[in-house]
């Protein structure tokens, strides 16, 4: 249902909300099923070929570069083999896509459920219903995919530590879900990487799980604004700075005015506030343009009220382990990798959309429910009584 809505949304408020993309990559899809019906050698190998001089590097520029039309190209071929099957109906292949990006949350939920037994219902409606996450993740764009591949990780990272045993089929899926993000969204992975060797390191070194993740994220930044020293030509920071200029470039409908970014540690802890309130705050009441930019003012207000929720209301015994530790660093790093690099808000929405789930679930699992609906209760009978 939510993915059919995301299409329809496409369909009537496409250009108002920014949401053309999903019924592009369906007419490409279209486009490239004819392809794959006559000639199916040039289908699967032409994703590989490379039209720039500079082969296979800028990793991370948005421009003449192989790794960023790979996004695009890859997910338009998923769609031409659903229209094999689906005569080319956009909306039965929304049924196909649905299938396949459920295994994300799916994945999510049972690791959550393995370590808070006895909060299936708040973990379940934090993993599966955020209306964000719900939204992005069904319709047919690459949110679920990249969700899917996230988890994967996830699932078997978790699974293979606690039954200390990684087979080849459990190695196979962790790998199918790092190429899922490398070639969906591969900047991800400068958030990725850190918090999944403190994860392996925390298994290897029976330490405090906190300081490793701490010491690991403290050398990857070093190394972030360093490695052009290491590496000539490898300038992380002016791949973000340069990422931030072409979104100030694009000048879309929910753009707004940003300090430009300079490659400089100084500059990106100066703008380390701005990052973080385009990525967790926005937008505000004041940013509302229509309907989803409302949803997406009322989630983000609603998501901070709960965390004050969390936070006065919690119960007693969080202990912040290596998976929860992964959880945070991981989304915190996603969160101001967007502060950072994009300015346009409808992107924000949907590029956040997919850390919720590893952010609120344990929030959610950990708030005393039982001592919120007493005082509900509570307030309710109170209320009647002076009455």
């Amino acid at each position: 249902m939510a993915g059919i809505f995301y299409g329809w949304i496409g369909v009537y408020y496409g250009e108002m909300a920014q949401m053309i993309d999903t019924w592009a990559y369906h007419v490409q899809g279209l486009q490239e099923n004819k392809v794959l019906t006559s000639n199916p050698v040039d289908f699967f190998t032409n994703l590989f070929r490379n039209q720039y001089d500079d082969g296979y590097t800028n990793f991370l520029l948005s421009k003449n570069s192989w790794w960023n039309d790979v996004k695009a190209n890859f997910f338009i071929k998923v769609m031409a083999i659903f229209d094999l099957f689906s005569f080319g109906n956009y909306y039965v292949n929304v049924i196909f896509y649905s299938f396949l990006s459920l295994f994300g949350p799916m994945a999510v939920y049972r690791v959550m459920k393995d370590v808070f037994p006895a909060q299936k219902i708040p973990v379940l409606l934090a993993t599966f219903l955020l209306p964000s996450f719900l939204y992005w993740t069904s319709g047919l764009h690459k949110e679920g995919l990249i969700f899917l591949g996230l988890s994967l990780m996830v699932y078997h990272f978790y699974f293979g530590f606690k039954e200390k045993k990684f087979t080849l089929y459990r190695i196979f899926l962790i790998l199918l879900g790092f190429a899922l993000v490398i070639i969906l969204r591969n900047f991800l992975i400068l958030a990725l990487l850190p918090p999944l060797l403190a994860w392996f390191l925390c298994y290897k070194i029976k330490y405090n799980p906190l300081v490793i993740y701490i010491a690991v994220s403290v050398f990857f930044l070093s190394l972030f604004f360093s490695m052009k020293f290491l590496v000539p030509g490898l300038d992380l920071p002016q791949s973000v700075v340069t990422k931030q200029q072409e979104f100030i470039n694009l000048k879309g409908h929910s753009s707004v005015a940003v300090n430009e970014l300079k490659p400089t540690f100084v500059s990106f802890l100066v703008n380390a506030p701005q990052a973080f309130t385009l990525a967790v705050l926005r937008p505000y009441p004041s940013d509302v343009r229509h309907l989803l930019s409302l949803a997406a003012a009322t989630e983000i207000a609603t998501i901070l009220l709960f965390f004050l929720v969390f936070l006065f209301w919690r119960r007693r015994g969080l202990t912040l382990s290596p998976l929860l530790l992964f959880c945070l660093f991981f989304s915190i790093g996603v969160l101001f990798m967007i502060g950072y690099s994009v300015n346009n808000l409808g992107a924000i929405v949907r590029y956040r959309s997919i850390v919720f789930p590893f952010l609120l679930a344990p929030m959610a699992a950990k708030v005393d429910w039982k001592r919120i609906g007493g005082l509900i209760f509570q307030n309710i009978k109170n209320g009647y009584n002076i009455r």
